[in-house]
């Protein structure tokens, strides 16, 4: 099969070798595998870690949303069967989406929505596990609770940030306020359902003020975390709570002990990588978006359509997101 692939890690984005079109074998399925035919994919932010932070031995295969139909699957397989259109974000340890097929763990497939076609559908899987893992598994929120508090999403235009308002503006009572700093991304975060949208390119305290929140309950830091950490700690309540989901060079967690802030961190490849004993909850989850997608709850977050699944379109998609302008998920789709 031909897939895209990086083979030396580190390349800038423009150079024609960062990310190649190669000849490899089709995967085979273990005992609990999925072989998916891949159809559609999204390109995340990790896609663009890996290639630049990850030295690799062997030809690799970034990728890890991906829409397909799944073509054969292992001896163990109890979830799905030949034919079924799936779902999923893949894993940190294994072969990505960026080709024709992928092997990939039932546990963390769920079945496509019905209601999408495969581009809007490839936009969901990796931003909706984070942000769902972030409100509902780290911070604890409550489906239908947590009326009278608030939440600060930092980022909130972005991929998971798109997914992230939606779930609490949708699944909770929480006042949700976003931030953006470019008026189509404040739009964009609006039509989400953000109550509140604010500019984290400008002091946050002034803005909360100004709408007679002041302090919030809960804050998610989706991106450049160090450079907004003095103003997060101003700005969470006493008792509150801090989430993030980037790698911010430091942290002092010491400054959060006068206010009793607690600090969750999110990564959705935990369970995969360290294929925890409740790494089926990400099968269920899925299935519970496709759900809320089908019933007009949720609304696909894709942002831009790339075209067909080249190296040339892959190496479009990762520099957009290393320009740090993405609004919602960029797609590619077909090969």
């Amino acid at each position: 099969m031909k897939a895209i692939v990086y083979t030396q890690h580190g390349l800038p984005i423009d150079d024609p070798n960062a990310l190649v079109e190669m000849e490899l074998p089709q995967p085979v399925p273990g005992p609990r595998d999925l072989l998916v035919a891949v159809r559609a994919v999204s390109v995340n932010p990790v896609d663009t870690k890996v290639r630049n932070n990850m030295p690799t031995a062997a030809p690799r295969i970034l990728g890890f949303d991906a829409v397909g139909t799944v073509a054969a699957m292992g001896a163990e397989v109890t979830l799905f069967k030949e034919g079924d259109e799936v779902f999923y974000a893949g894993s940190l340890l294994r072969p990505g989406s960026n080709a024709p097929f992928q092997v990939v763990d039932e546990r963390i497939v769920g079945r496509k929505p019905r209601s999408l076609g495969d581009a809007d559908a490839a936009a969901l899987p990796l931003t909706a596990i984070t942000a769902w893992e972030m409100l509902f598994d780290r911070l604890k929120i409550v489906e239908g609770g947590n009326h009278g508090e608030s939440i600060l999403i930092i980022g909130a235009g972005g991929g998971v940030g798109s997914i992230l308002v939606q779930l609490a503006r949708r699944l909770t009572g929480l006042t949700v306020i976003g931030t953006a700093s470019r008026e189509e991304t404040a739009n964009w975060v609006r039509e989400l359902g953000a109550h509140h949208v604010i500019d984290h390119g400008k002091p946050f305290a002034p803005q909360l003020e100004a709408l007679g929140i002041g302090q919030v309950d809960h804050l998610v830091s989706l991106t450049h975390t160090d450079a907004y950490y003095e103003q997060i700690v101003d700005i969470v309540k006493p008792q509150g709570q801090f989430g993030l989901i980037d790698d911010p060079a430091s942290l002092d967690a010491t400054k959060l002990k006068r206010k009793s802030i607690s600090l969750h961190w999110e990564s959705m490849f935990t369970r995969s990588t360290y294929q925890t004993p409740d790494m089926g909850e990400q099968h269920d989850l899925l299935d519970r978006v496709a759900e809320l997608v089908d019933s007009g709850v949720l609304r696909t977050t894709l942002g831009e359509h790339f075209g067909a699944i080249t190296a040339e379109n892959l190496r479009r998609a990762h520099k957009l997101i290393e320009s740090h302008k993405a609004k919602g998920k960029i797609v590619l789709e077909g090969f």
